[in-house]
């Protein structure tokens, strides 16, 4: 039973207004409690309630993740501009909170140096605070032994090691490669999910290593990609909040090794989260940060970030927005040339840059009754290039392909192609594609005559239950 909050003293400091005002905005959230909003917004649960207390001065980035969590509409981050004016000076403030591992030194490739002072070692620890930091050691012991060889991630040493080896840059490539393909085939969900956590929980760790100056780009690089991959995984099981710190962690790991390919790769994923969960103007501008020098990237990665511009227009209703990006999207990836990509970049092929397309002119068909047409093309596409090792990714175009035709043309080869669907969703664990299921529920509920159907509308239902 939670013990009843002690009451706050706005009057006695500024600092403690501030407290007092995070505490109404927190109880304006039925039923949260500090200990649950930390996490919301990558704090330890502590955090909150030594701020509202006035145990901590709070900085700006946290104020403004909270105005976001709570819905405040920018009050913290103005309370904060009264209060605070020299807080991001202090070294003992609400993100690092005592004593961190995050607090010794890394030098970066530059002479730049990552400190306790700096705001991307206060997200570094933000991230793995009150969790159990197991490493993919813990998860390894989790599994049974068939899932143990499928997955085949390396075992991590149980303690951090003095200094950053090649040993450890090849577990982090390898594991990135293992959950890549584990959740490319099997769903972010489940133990991938599990795997996927804690796995960054140990790369972030190892961030407070020691790192040769030799291997600090090569190190800092397999961390981003490490990100980049546990982000994709976390946004397809709907941990937003954990794909966010995933994918921002790989940001500025990039950005440290000199990365522009795998800087791209990361606003390319924040960019299509905050576009599924509903922001599509922060989605543009994640992807438009992504083409920020875009001669140094290659034709591929254009065409990536061009697609992911086409899908906010889309999710806008911006018909010629989105017509613009996708054919920016097809000339980028008309140049396309593989052997110029990172390895990590394969997996963009012509049923990758199809699907993500048609999801672009899917929303045009489906919200200002644009052409069907090449929206349906490229869902074809895209189903018949999709093999077993990207099953989601042909779940999800398949979905997607049954759902136009079902409220575009005809039913019946939609209720087949759902059938078909529904095979591969049913051995995935995503949040993604249980949601494009339910659309074409719905979208099957408008024909109520047809028995055929009902069934598919039944085995849906049926699946989503599991």
């Amino acid at each position: 039973m939670p013990q009843p909050e002690k009451d706050l003293t706005p009057d006695a400091s500024p600092q403690q207004w501030f407290g007092a005002e995070l505490r109404y905005w927190r109880k304006r959230r039925s039923g949260l409690r500090a200990a649950q909003l930390g996490p919301m917004v990558q704090v330890s649960p502590s955090v909150i309630s030594k701020i509202e207390k006035g145990a901590y001065r709070c900085r700006r980035e946290l104020a403004m993740r909270l105005d976001d969590t709570l819905a405040t509409g920018g009050v913290l981050s103005r309370a904060w501009g009264m209060v605070f004016t020299d807080a991001d000076k202090l070294v003992h403030d609400a993100d690092l909170c005592g004593a961190s591992p995050f607090e010794r030194r890394i030098q970066t490739p530059g002479g730049r140096v990552l400190g306790s002072r700096d705001p991307s070692i206060a997200r570094f620890a933000n991230f793995v605070s009150g969790r159990q930091r197991h490493g993919a050691a813990g998860v390894r012991g989790a599994l049974p032994v068939k899932s143990q060889t499928s997955l085949d991630v390396p075992t991590a040493p149980p303690d951090l090691p003095n200094k950053i080896s090649l040993r450890e840059i090849e577990q982090l490539r390898h594991t990135a490669d293992a959950i890549h393909l584990s959740d490319n085939s099997h769903g972010g969900g489940g133990l991938v999910w599990v795997m996927a956590r804690d796995a960054m929980d140990w790369a972030v760790r190892l961030l407070s290593v020691n790192c040769p100056e030799h291997l600090q780009s090569e190190f800092l690089a397999a961390v981003a990609r490490l990100g980049i991959v546990v982000g994709a995984s976390h946004f397809d099981a709907y941990t937003h909040d954990d794909a966010r710190a995933a994918f921002r962690i790989a940001s500025e790991c990039a950005t440290a090794a000199g990365d522009w390919h795998l800087r791209a790769k990361t606003y390319s994923g924040l960019a299509r989260q905050a576009i599924w969960i509903g922001d599509p103007d922060a989605g543009l501008t994640y992807a438009e940060t992504g083409l920020v020098r875009s001669e140094r990237l290659t034709a591929t990665e254009r065409a990536m970030l061009h697609t992911a511009r086409a899908r906010a227009y889309g999710k806008m209703n911006d018909v010629a927005g989105t017509l613009t990006a996708v054919g920016q999207a097809d000339d980028a990836f008309a140049q396309s040339k593989p052997a110029e990509d990172p390895p990590w970049m394969a997996y963009y092929d012509d049923s990758q840059h199809a699907g993500d397309t048609a999801h672009a002119l899917f929303d045009l068909v489906m919200q200002r009754g644009q052409d069907p047409g090449q929206a349906q093309q490229r869902f074809e596409t895209a189903v018949a290039g999709h093999g077993e090792a990207f099953k989601r990714s042909r779940a999800i175009s398949r979905t997607k392909l049954a759902s136009l035709i079902m409220a575009k043309g005809d039913p019946v080869q939609a209720i087949s192609i759902g059938h078909e669907a529904l095979d591969d969703v049913g051995r995935l664990t995503s949040r993604r594609a249980a949601d494009d299921l339910r659309e074409l529920g719905r979208l099957s509920g408008r024909h109520v005559e047809s028995e055929k159907a009902l069934q598919l509308r039944q085995r849906i239902r049926a699946t989503l239950a599991v």
